[in-house]
């Protein structure tokens, strides 16, 4: 469907469409752009980067809004899959991502007491995508290319330390009111607004949209170490969720240090998640070794299932992790934007892999076992069953729909 520039974006975040294109006269040179005819992004993580740059690229006014003042350096996402890489070679930023991060041609899931299940081979993607791998890159890091693009931008308005405060929208436009570090209040008005501002979003609460879901009975705790788990484990792939009745966790690779996942009480406080002590018994646990292992970082934090009830109201729309959020498992979160996707794809093979790493019950886990090395054996499924993962095949059913 041919439509202006601000649809298709729309379109590409959110899977949804306008019946109509109120925001053409939005498309203008630097000279002449209205403050009144500006996007407001709220929230500079990757999705408000990549949206922020898409909306630019296509001459559209843009102002971006961030609380922190400088870039966001979170480090838990890491994981791009086969399509992301695509959609970004738009910017030119791709080879610099592979460049500074880690190709992973394989991912694996593993016992802790047997060893490798079933090992699952990227290159089998070889005819349908570009990047036929998982790329291990910060996203911290494709934060800072696309930021550094928009200030060289002239459609481009960066606001950091502005924190929104609330949003709102009439017939001709929105207005966001923030906060500067000082204390100092204004209001912004535009054309349209995106919310890529996290699960507490103020634009999902102005659209009155539900964020329906549950919370997961855990504490997800990252551990960043120099030990090469490979040195222990030969025969581990870079990606490799490893599944125990009594503590399943996830080793994945990056080009500077090995990230651990692991479930932890959530009766704990974070400080009782994060102690040193803690953190040295789940990774003598995941591999003993002589001496104490060399912790660089460590995250604790609560992982929910939630989808937003509807993710375009008029002229406010959300993205990100402020329409949708999952655990972590399979690197999903950053790759899958569209609400049919978080929900077919994304929310049920999170879900899945949880469930394959934690079950207690035998029966279930030699079934679980069972059917991972008969698709793994099986060229056919096991070509299909990486287009689900990579998620190439859910947006090629999305951009199917009439």
């Amino acid at each position: 469907m041919d439509t202006c520039p601000v649809i298709r974006t729309a379109t590409y975040l959110s899977g949804q469409l306008y019946d109509d294109c109120p925001v053409r006269a939005v498309k203008e040179g630097p000279a002449t752009m209205s403050v009144t005819n500006r996007i407001l992004i709220i929230g500079a993580g990757p999705v408000g980067l990549v949206a922020a740059n898409l909306l630019v690229d296509e001459g559209l006014a843009v102002t971006l809004i961030e609380a922190s003042v400088d870039l966001p350096r979170d480090l838990r996402a890491s994981t791009f899959h086969p399509p992301t890489l695509d959609m970004l070679e738009r910017f030119g930023v791709t080879d610099s991502m592979i460049a500074q991060g880690l190709i992973c041609p394989t991912w694996q899931f593993r016992d802790r007491n047997e060893g490798a299940v079933a090992t699952f081979e990227l290159a089998r993607l070889g005819d349908e995508t570009r990047h036929p791998y998982r790329l291990q890159c910060e996203q911290w890091r494709l934060g800072e290319m696309l930021h550094a693009r928009l200030e060289r931008h002239p459609l481009a308005t960066l606001r950091f330390g502005c924190k929104a405060l609330g949003a709102r929208q009439n017939g001709s436009g929105v207005e966001v009111d923030l906060v500067d570090g000082d204390g100092t209040t204004e209001t912004l008005s535009g054309a349209f607004v995106i919310g890529s501002d996290g699960i507490g979003s103020v634009v999902r609460k102005a659209m009155g949209a539900e964020f329906e879901g549950q919370t997961i009975p855990e504490i997800f705790l990252t551990i960043s170490t120099t030990f090469d788990f490979s040195s222990a484990i030969p025969d581990i792939a870079n990606i490799s969720y490893i599944s125990d009745p009594q503590e399943w966790f996830v080793l994945i690779r990056t080009a500077s240090v090995w990230r651990a996942l692991f479930p932890v009480d959530s009766g704990l406080t974070d400080q009782e998640v994060t102690a040193p002590e803690r953190i040295e018994r789940l990774l003598q646990g995941a591999v003993a070794r002589p001496g104490s292992y060399e912790v660089r970082h460590r995250t604790a934090y609560r992982v929910h299932e939630r989808v937003a009830s509807r993710y375009v109201s008029g002229r406010m729309l959300i993205a990100g992790d402020a329409a949708h959020v999952n655990n972590p498992l399979g690197g999903m979160g950053l790759n899958g934007g569209r609400r049919k996707v978080a929900l077919d794809v994304v929310q049920q093979t999170t879900l899945r892999n949880r469930a394959m790493l934690n079950t207690r019950e035998p029966d279930a886990r030699a079934a679980y076992y069972a059917d991972l090395r008969r698709t793994v054996a099986d060229p056919q499924a096991h070509k299909a069953y990486l287009m689900r993962t990579s998620m190439i095949q859910s947006l090629r059913d999305v951009a199917s729909i009439p």
